[in-house]
């Protein structure tokens, strides 16, 4: 049996869904087009977002597409002291940052970070090794091969769910032999990093092959492309296509949702969990009045 995942202090059951809240610290999202960068409107979206129901937040200080070159002293500058400044305010709330390099790392875990979100594949090796030292979380994705901040191009897969199980598992299994602890190990297949559509489709789909490796599952679908070419959306038009891959996911056995849209995904797992019947009604009063 695997075990329960456990985070900044809090442990979290086989079957309880987790949210993490996006939190942009750049001037040039893809999503909010910077509405975050600045300190005090990025500290009342983690205070609403804690407020409908986010366990974790997820801090960014670079966009993972394409842009303005952003050093790492300066990816630190945008996140170091808003970690600390979120620990501060919100001591119970568990801080992510999404990162590749391990001096990022380093600087966000000495500020209080509990986890520590590497999106791009372990492109740079000594990240696992932070999460060791500091013994925090670390999130295993599934890029492709792809360097950070590049997008794929004509990627082809001979399989690709068994490519995704390769590395992430791979990933994990050297996390936890470095001394990251097992239980706060996550793994993602990485929607949209080195994939395309069709790849990103196929992973949703075959999603329950990751969650039967007993390592929980973290998946970042929020207003993503591979939603926006299957519905034909632009990106604040994809909300309906991110919920509808959120309750796949939720039934196929993902535990942590990495989203903007914090209230409705909460909905829509807790309407996934009362179906599949780990969680009872919030009410039921029909039928006995």
């Amino acid at each position: 049996m695997p075990s329960p995942l456990r985070l900044g202090g809090r442990e979290f059951g086989l079957y309880e869904p987790v949210i993490m809240a996006i939190v942009n610290r750049t001037p040039d999202s893809f999503y909010d087009q910077g509405a975050t960068f600045r300190d005090e409107p990025a500290l009342a979206r983690v205070e609403q977002a804690v407020a409908d129901g986010a366990e974790i937040i997820d801090i960014g200080g670079v966009k993972a597409g394409p842009g303005e070159e952003v050093t790492a002293e300066e990816e630190a500058r945008r996140t170091v002291g808003f970690v600390a400044e979120v620990r501060r305010r919100f001591p119970d709330v568990i801080i992510s940052v999404d990162t590749w390099r391990h001096e990022v790392g380093e600087a966000v875990c000495e500020a209080g970070a509990d986890l520590l979100n590497d999106a791009w594949g372990g492109v740079d090796p000594k990240l696992a090794e932070v999460a060791a030292r500091y013994k925090v979380g670390l999130v295993c994705t599934h890029a492709g091969g792809a360097q950070p901040r590049t997008r794929p191009h004509r990627i082809a897969y001979e399989d690709v769910m068994a490519d995704i199980l390769k590395v992430t598992v791979g990933l994990a299994e050297r996390a936890a032999e470095l001394g990251v602890p097992r239980e706060s190990i996550l793994i993602d297949p990485g929607h949209d990093f080195g994939k395309n559509t069709r790849h990103s489709l196929e992973a949703t789909r075959r999603l329950g092959e990751m969650t039967e490796t007993g390592w929980p599952v973290l998946v970042s679908l929020s207003n993503k492309d591979f939603v926006g070419e299957t519905l034909d959306k632009p990106v604040k038009e994809r909300v309906l296509g991110t919920l509808a891959t959120t309750a796949v996911s939720a039934w196929l056995g993902a535990q942590v949702y990495r989203v903007h849209e914090v209230a409705e995904t909460r909905q829509v797992l807790d309407m996934v969990a009362t179906i599949a019947g780990h969680r009872a009604p919030a009410v039921a009063r029909r039928g006995l009045a």
